[in-house]
């Protein structure tokens, strides 16, 4: 199983950004997976689930109404699309699924 995390980067506050995460090594249309995070001296925090149907079965409160996750299981790929960026964002950003974790992409939302 492999998770490769991209589209990290600095955005200023009120800004967008668009994660990836490109999976294989498994059939990826059968999982759920699912997007973490953890700010720096923060313990790692679920953000986003994805069900096998494009659905997002669960948003954190504090993502709620700016955050979109969704997949494409043509691509073995899930996306995290962040609208409304706040410095309070600021982290690294994981996907999970199948017991296994990506490495990680840095999010910085600063001016």
């Amino acid at each position: 199983v492999h998770l490769v995390e991209s589209g990290g980067g600095l955005v200023q506050p009120g800004g967008s950004l668009r994660l990836s995460c490109a999976a294989s090594g498994f059939t990826f249309s059968n999982y759920a997976l699912s997007w973490y995070r953890q700010a720096p001296g923060k313990e790692r925090e679920l953000v986003a689930v994805i069900n096998t149907f494009g659905d997002m079965t669960y948003s954190a409160d504090s993502v709620k109404g700016r955050f979109t996750a969704s997949r494409d299981n043509s691509k073995q790929t899930i996306y995290l699309q962040m609208n409304s960026l706040k410095p309070e964002d600021t982290a690294v950003y994981y996907c999970y699924g199948r017991d296994f974790w990506g490495q990680g992409t840095q999010v910085t939302v600063s001016s």
